[in-house]
């Protein structure tokens, strides 16, 4: 188990998140779910032991502090490292256009979007550097392309979720400053946009699959020595910031 990669994914119970664990398991890696509801993280769990994977459910609520601190203490305990740490938790619950948008519901997005991935990058960056090849994928989304979300011309364009598309956007810078910090070692750290999925964030409208959405952020998860940081990628290449 000591030369064995371990793998964190946040919001890992369903979804993406859920997908990204089975690709990164496939490959050997333990992958550990992160997830907030400790039945739907068990049972996430057990779905992807019975296809032979290595994996355990770990309580995390990326909103609150203690619960943040005491999963990275478990993960030293067991582990004494980590390889991989895939930022996968959100929430998007825009009501409205801009001009229509609750407080409220602005701070509850940032808190889980923004705030959320910094806490948790932040407590896993030690154990991190205990990894040969630290690898930290920050799940972003087309949507947090100021050069796409500007173009009247692109496809998705009125889909103007202001909370949720800043809070991506967000991600993006949060993502160059971590890897300009780490640049000089062997810790990458980019944003993978997904793509349109189909899930429970979008109530299942997306049109592409989840095994698709994880593409990108099992590639870039397990990146090479030579491989690509403070970058923005989708499964075909470089995304506009």
């Amino acid at each position: 188990m000591a030369n064995k990669k371990v793998a964190l994914i946040t919001g890992a119970n369903k979804g993406i998140g859920h997908e990204i664990a089975r690709q990164l398991g496939k490959q050997g890696i333990i992958v550990l779910i992160a997830a907030r509801d400790e039945a739907r993280g068990k049972e996430a769990a057990a779905a992807l032991k019975s296809e032979g994977i290595d994996t355990r459910f770990i309580p995390l609520d990326v909103t609150r502090e203690d619960s943040i601190a005491a999963a990275a203490a478990a993960i030293e305990k067991e582990f004494g490292k980590l390889d991989i740490l895939v930022n996968n938790a959100a929430v998007a619950i825009d009501n409205g256009p801009p001009s229509k948008l609750d407080l409220a519901v602005f701070r509850r997005t940032y808190d889980t979007n923004v705030f959320g991935v910094f806490a948790v990058t932040k407590a896993m960056l030690p154990l991190l550097q205990k990894s040969d090849a630290g690898r930290i994928v920050n799940m972003s989304s087309g949507l947090g392309s100021l050069a796409q979300t500007s173009d009247p011309a692109w496809a998705f364009a009125g889909v103007n979720l202001l909370a949720y598309n800043s809070s991506k956007s967000a991600i993006n810078a949060l993502t160059v400053q971590f890897a300009n910090e780490l640049r000089n070692t062997p810790i990458k750290v980019n944003a993978a946009d997904p793509g349109y999925v189909a899930t429970d964030l979008n109530q299942n409208r997306g049109h592409r699959t989840v095994q698709q959405g994880a593409t990108a952020p099992v590639r870039l998860a397990t990146l090479p020595a030579d491989g690509p940081t403070a970058g923005y990628f989708n499964e075909d290449g470089v995304v506009p910031w």
